[in-house]
């Protein structure tokens, strides 16, 4: 059995969890929390970082990470399934999911600012340069939404837009219709979406 070290608000994790499920792998892997904050907490030898998602192997090594982590997945599942093989398909779900891992990493830099720091000491440059690059891979997606079957690429962006959901109630919405709407065709076609929600 593989262990996907994990948390329920992390986007990274739910992409792993969405992309096991969509290669037929969920049965194979159980779920257990990480405590990051504790120093006795085993993450930080399964992953020397610290930080979610790892996958334990069978072996007892472990993979970190969610890029990693997804590609191993779909080899495991023989290959080709997100992680197109054909590079006119792989190199555009390759880029989707940086920007979708882009999008994530921002907005988790915006949130520590204001949940770990007291607002007299937040740093505003710091937070309107992170907001200018969730706001312009937005614009980007409203221009050109995802397209074509399902990659890493699309399940990146949609994790991407649930963590500004929960972390930022869905504030990017009301500006980005044509994204709300893939989103919502995102989520009918792979039902892991609505089940890995926080």
């Amino acid at each position: 059995m593989l262990i996907l070290r994990s948390s329920p608000a992390s986007p990274y994790a739910r992409k792993v969890r969405i992309a096991a499920d969509i290669l037929g792998l969920t049965d194979r892997i159980e779920i257990a929390g990480a405590d990051l904050a504790d120093p006795t907490d085993s993450i930080r030898v399964q992953n020397p970082l610290g930080k979610i998602p790892a996958l334990v192997l069978e072996d007892g090594s472990s993979l970190y990470d969610s890029r990693v982590i997804a590609e191993y997945l779909d080899g495991l599942a023989g290959g080709g399934k997100l992680f197109p093989s054909d590079p006119a398909r792989r190199f555009p779900a390759l880029r989707l999911q940086a920007l979708g891992d882009g999008i994530s990493d921002a907005a988790l830099l915006i949130r520590y600012e204001q949940v770990t720091r007291p607002e007299s000491m937040r740093h505003a440059p710091s937070l309107e340069l992170q907001q200018s690059k969730v706001d312009r891979a937005l614009a980007a997606l409203e221009a050109s939404p995802p397209r074509g079957p399902i990659d890493i690429g699309h399940i990146s962006i949609a994790c991407a837009l649930g963590y500004l959901d929960l972390r930022f109630k869905g504030a990017w919405r009301e500006s980005h219709p044509a994204m709300v709407e893939w989103l919502e065709k995102f989520s009918r076609s792979a039902p892991s979406y609505e089940a890995t929600r926080a």
